[in-house]
């Protein structure tokens, strides 16, 4: 069974316009073209969709149920051009955890300055690419290679490593930490998208180990005093967080923040992109 988006558009102009002869005029064709379609669409859908009278047409049941997913549908095709033939005028960033941390908020204003024809939307995405293989974004920031040829990057910044313990715990008053420090406790990590792994330790000393897969799931975890977590900096200024308190790792390597896209189809704005937020991690 093959549906048409044309076969959608007369159902739907014949219950918005009332009349076969008034919705042959809201479409530009003929009373018999729309007649000819909306039989055409009950034949494929084995159902009849209107009751029409001498004076009225009025969806059935079923035609109510019809209409209503046939509006979604066209909403979504209409959406789907739109994306095809002007996706240029809107930027889709995507992240994983958190966005730019402290750079976020100057990020989104200094770009609506420079760029008021293109709008940036930030999404949260928790996976690998961070929205990026699931066509959520146009540009993803990561923190961690990503091992794919379809994909390009650049480096924008760095950012320090910090521990997030419970304000309970006995590190929380003590100021910055080492790796050392953390070897001990249960270290909650996400695996699929985070920065952190038991090789960050020597291996006769690397800490237990419990997954999570989410960032308020981690957040509430690590409140509770049962695990620690180590985590980017832009993690502490996005994630403020009653019950959390977060320590600089003095003996721990940089966190690398990078810009990705699809290799074979960069976003125009890619490259204004790069150079603001590169701009904006070297002035700190």
């Amino acid at each position: 069974m093959d549906l048409e988006l044309r076969q959608l558009r007369c159902l739907v102009a014949i219950v918005d316009e009332g009349t076969f002869t008034d919705a042959a005029i809201a479409l530009g064709v003929s009373q018999a073209a729309v007649s000819r379609t909306l039989a055409s669409l009950e034949r494929a859908l084995g159902v009849r969709l209107l009751r029409r009278t001498s004076r009225e047409v009025t969806p059935t049941a079923t035609g109510l149920r019809v209409v209503a997913r046939a509006r979604r549908v066209l909403a979504e095709a209409d959406d789907l051009v739109r994306t095809a033939t002007s996706g240029h005028t809107s930027l889709r960033v995507g992240y994983a955890w958190s966005a730019l941390g402290r750079h976020t908020p100057a990020f989104q204003r200094r770009w609506a300055t420079a760029h008021p024809a293109t709008d940036l939307h930030l999404v949260r995405l928790n996976s690998p690419t961070a929205g990026l293989a699931e066509g959520a974004c146009d540009l993803a920031v990561v923190r961690r290679d990503l091992d794919d040829r379809r994909f390009d990057s650049a480096v924008v910044g760095l950012e320090r490593r910090m521990a997030a313990v419970s304000t309970d715990d006995a590190l929380a008053a003590g100021g910055p930490v080492r790796l050392a420090d953390l070897a001990e406790r249960t270290l909650l990590i996400d695996r699929r998208t985070g920065t952190t792994t038991p090789e960050l330790w020597p291996p006769d000393s690397r800490p237990a180990t419990e997954d999570t897969h989410d960032v308020d799931d981690w957040l509430t975890v690590i409140s509770t005093g049962r695990c620690v977590g180590m985590t980017a900096e832009s993690t502490a200024h996005q994630y403020p967080r009653p019950g959390i308190t977060y320590l600089p790792v003095l003996d721990a390597e940089p966190i690398v923040v990078r810009l990705a896209w699809w290799r074979d189809d960069p976003h125009p704005a890619t490259q204004p992109a790069v150079e603001l937020l590169t701009a904006l991690y070297r002035t700190g």
